[in-house]
């Protein structure tokens, strides 16, 4: 088994935390997005995965990739990076892992996380993850029949076709034949909006007779913007709640620490309250403050604010003052 993971967007919605680090790289309850994923996904499988391949951009540097195949060694697999610096679809993406599509593949791209309580059914053809959802025309979506066969991929429908939403993360038995249909797209030129699509193959695939089939997800985590990712944050944390997620390097003094939270080595708390649902990366320093609900990154200060449903970055600093007031009887002040 092999899984590809393409990653070779910024995450541009993420703006300004994905101004130096790729999106998958940003830090969920202290691990890479990308690292939680490959967790999960290792998880949904009883065949080993041999090896990992990582489809990034050159200009995220060299640090990057170092990374990365040490996620992969990480799960016991052996990591490759392969470059796409074109943003050209879904499927010229995973086509850069050509060398890599044989046998059974898994697709995922690194923009989610995902519950699932599911091992992947290896004779199937193939397996889509879906979750319904509010608003399907952002998505790619599935129609099934009554046995569970999906009929029907679109890409962000604009009308009504179903409100099962493709996750981005899809089960293969064939890489071998995957290749050849989304090559076929790329020999043909057949693309939408100058992209390649992934869902373009697959459909070109049942309508050959391959029969795919829907994957169960109990809960499906968003890291596309800000608020998303803070948000799968909160969620992290509650699924490793029973676990010691405060690093016994941390110092901690004359402060309240309400769980779940995850403090890293090096972490400096004085006089504080933090949490619940806080993530702070190593060498970061909290004095006189509250904060909650926040993902704060290594190496930067927060010093007399109240913080909450936020993301700083690596190496900010946000110092604020106490106020000394008078206030009369039936004063309103608002900051």
């Amino acid at each position: 088994m092999r899984i590809i993971i393409p990653m070779a967007g910024w995450g541009t919605r993420l703006r300004p935390h994905t101004l130096t680090i790729p999106k998958p790289m940003l830090p969920i309850a202290g691990k890479p997005i990308v690292q939680r994923l490959v967790e999960d996904l290792v998880k949904s499988t009883e065949q080993k995965i041999e090896d990992i391949i990582f489809v990034i951009r050159e200009d995220f540097g060299k640090a990057i990739p170092e990374q990365l195949l040490k996620v992969a060694e990480a799960v016991g697999s052996k990591g490759h990076i392969r470059y796409q610096d074109v943003p050209l679809g879904t499927a010229h993406a995973i086509l850069q892992a050509g060398d890599f599509l044989e046998g059974n593949v898994i697709v995922a791209f690194a923009d989610t996380l995902f519950r699932a309580d599911y091992k992947i059914e290896a004779e199937k053809d193939g397996i889509i993850w879906v979750q319904k959802v509010e608003n399907p025309s952002a998505f790619g979506v599935v129609k099934m029949d009554s046995d569970g066969v999906i009929t029907e991929f679109v890409e962000k429908p604009k009308e009504f076709i179903s409100d099962l939403a493709i996750i981005g993360i899809y089960y293969f038995k064939d890489g071998k034949y995957l290749r050849s249909e989304m090559q076929y797209l790329l020999d043909n030129n057949i693309q939408k909006g100058g992209e390649f699509w992934l869902t373009d193959a697959m459909e070109n695939m049942k309508a050959k007779g391959s029969r795919f089939f829907k994957g169960e997800v109990i809960e499906w985590l968003d890291c596309g913007n800000k608020d998303a990712t803070v948000y799968t944050n909160q969620r992290v944390l509650e699924f490793l709640k029973n676990e010691k997620n405060v690093s016994p390097q941390a110092s901690i003094e004359n402060s309240t620490i309400i769980a779940p939270c995850y403090i890293e080595e090096n972490v400096v708390i004085k006089n504080s309250v933090v949490g619940p649902h806080v993530s702070i990366s190593k060498g970061t320093v909290i004095e006189n403050s509250v904060v909650k609900n926040s993902i704060i990154q290594s190496k930067s200060v927060v010093k007399n604010k109240l913080i909450a449903d936020s993301m700083i970055g690596n190496n900010a600093k946000i110092e604020g003052r106490f106020d000394d007031y008078s206030v009369g009887d039936y004063n309103v002040l608002i900051d």
